[in-house]
């Protein structure tokens, strides 16, 4: 049995990798960190984005834990360039995961890429991993288990937000075809 939490970051100063966590968001870390305690996590890996790692930050203080940055957590890039219209377009990826816009990744190039991160996570020897990242790949993620989640669940989402995923797995070699028990542990 292993145990990953999909968490998404704390309420930040915007969407660049660079932004920072706002009063709000620091404070939100704080709480992510004790809702955290009584949890035997054993890893944590996060998006190098500012505001997702330092989401984490106190949790990984307070577990003793060292936080792995992984690229591939990043958010997803829905265009190069501003869409006027950009929840609608967002809105038909998860409907179509192959849509691509300039400059963008398809929902499906996005979602194989933390679908990796988590098959590299149950492969290793660790139980439970606290996963960090942002709504639209979280979101993609959670549908790579489950199809029915989509638009509605990416905008019900919270920030920041808890998915606990558990996963019952024999043989480590045929980790391509799994699917964990998906509950939803955040109150926010």
């Amino acid at each position: 049995m292993k145990t990953i939490y999909l968490v998404r970051h704390c309420k930040a100063e915007g969407q660049a990798p660079a932004a920072r966590l706002t009063s709000i968001g620091t404070r939100q870390a704080e709480e992510l960190a004790e809702f955290f305690t009584d949890k035997q996590v054993d890893a944590i890996i996060a998006s190098p984005y500012e505001r997702a790692h330092s989401s984490i930050k106190p949790t990984a203080n307070r577990l003793g834990l060292t936080i792995s940055l992984e690229e591939r957590l990043k958010e997803r890039v829905l265009a190069e360039k501003d869409l006027a219209d950009w929840l609608d377009k967002l809105r038909a990826t998860y409907d179509d995961l192959d849509i691509c816009y300039e400059g963008g990744e398809s929902s499906r190039t996005a979602m194989n890429r933390a679908v990796r991160v988590v098959q590299e996570a149950l492969a290793s020897q660790s139980q439970s991993i606290i996963l960090v990242s942002h709504g639209n790949l979280l979101s993609l993620l959670l549908k790579h288990f489950d199809s029915r989640i989509g638009f509605k669940e990416w905008s019900d989402m919270s920030n920041p937000d808890v998915f606990e995923l558990t996963f019952s797995i024999a043989d480590r070699s045929t980790l391509t075809d799994f699917s964990p028990s998906i509950k939803r542990i955040w109150a926010g």
